[in-house]
């Protein structure tokens, strides 16, 4: 078997980010829901760990595509998928941050909606430890099937595949689709409290945690404030969340506990330490305005000894 070469190999939506702030008066009128939608920022946490990536994903061969492919090269994230030539222009997101740190997403998808299996490169694939994919991407169908491609082979490779649910609303949207997807080729899944109940239709989180264990190896479940619950076999771990000064913007908060989460799981790091340096992560980000770190996650997560 060859061996990876990458700790992990993201696969989502490329959107380039706009961030505002605005108060809950103006969500009300604009009909937006607080709180929703996610975008990929995982790999650039990875690489703030120290770690290694690839990303595939979908851009134009606009101005903000090659913003975006500026950017993820720079952070040392390999990224090779070829850009679309025609068709919507790069996709992008605006970001409506709340005096309570709240984030609230309103996003043009554009070019990154046509990812297709012909975009799953193998090479790319079984050069990583673990392969993430991220469930808002789910929406279109070849999207769906590329993942699925993904998965089988990644598992072909003997690799680790990964699932981020993303979003309650697109859980909605594609439930029956969502489950076979995690029953039959996920082995980690990252949900927060909305979507794992989304995901099997109770209000309980506790029934969630309960309905979820058989189906995946390891599912890391984040709960905000009362931070996260790992469960594996027959295993429970409660992390506690980490500690922030001040919330000022929720953007990338569960990317960033997933890219620590892998980072840790890379490494062969027991899964409460891996619950913890993701619970680092996802506090450095809410510190700040922004889904991108503004201090080394190397450096906190040395310094608070958790690798």
């Amino acid at each position: 078997m060859t061996p990876a070469n990458l700790d992990v190999v993201g696969i989502g939506d490329a959107i380039v980010d706009v961030i505002a702030h605005a108060d809950d008066a103006f969500l009300e009128r604009e009909g937006l829901v607080k709180g929703t939608m996610t975008l990929i920022d995982t790999m650039a946490g990875i690489a703030s760990l120290g770690g290694t990536g690839a990303f595939i994903g979908k851009v134009r061969d606009d101005f903000l595509g090659q913003v975006y492919r500026h950017d993820m090269t720079a952070a040392g994230i390999r990224f090779a998928t070829a850009s679309a030539t025609s068709g919507p222009g790069t996709a992008r997101c605006l970001i409506l941050v709340t005096p309570d740190g709240q984030r609230t997403m309103g996003t043009y998808l554009g070019a990154c909606a046509e990812l297709a299996p012909a975009d799953i490169d193998p090479d790319v694939i079984v050069a990583g430890q673990v392969i993430y994919l991220e469930g808002y991407l789910f929406d279109p169908a070849q999207a769906q099937e590329a993942f699925r491609k993904a998965a089988a082979i990644a598992h072909s490779a003997g690799r680790k595949v990964a699932l981020s649910l993303s979003d309650p609303f697109c859980v909605g949207r594609h439930r029956e689709a969502f489950r076979d997807l995690v029953d039959g080729h996920v082995d980690i899944l990252f949900a927060n409290e909305a979507e794992i109940c989304s995901l099997y239709e109770t209000a309980d989180f506790a029934t969630a945690a309960v309905a979820v264990r058989g189906h995946v190896a390891v599912a890391a479940l984040t709960r905000s404030a009362a931070g996260s619950v790992i469960l594996a076999d027959s295993s429970e771990h409660v992390i506690a969340a980490a500690p922030v000064a001040r919330v000022v913007d929720t953007t990338g908060a569960g990317d960033l506990y997933a890219a620590g989460f892998l980072y840790g799981l890379t490494r062969g790091l027991p899964l409460p330490t891996c619950g913890g340096i993701g619970g680092l992560c996802a506090a450095e980000i809410i510190g700040h305005v922004g889904a991108r770190p503004e201090t080394s996650l190397s450096r906190l997560v040395a310094e608070a000894g958790l690798a």
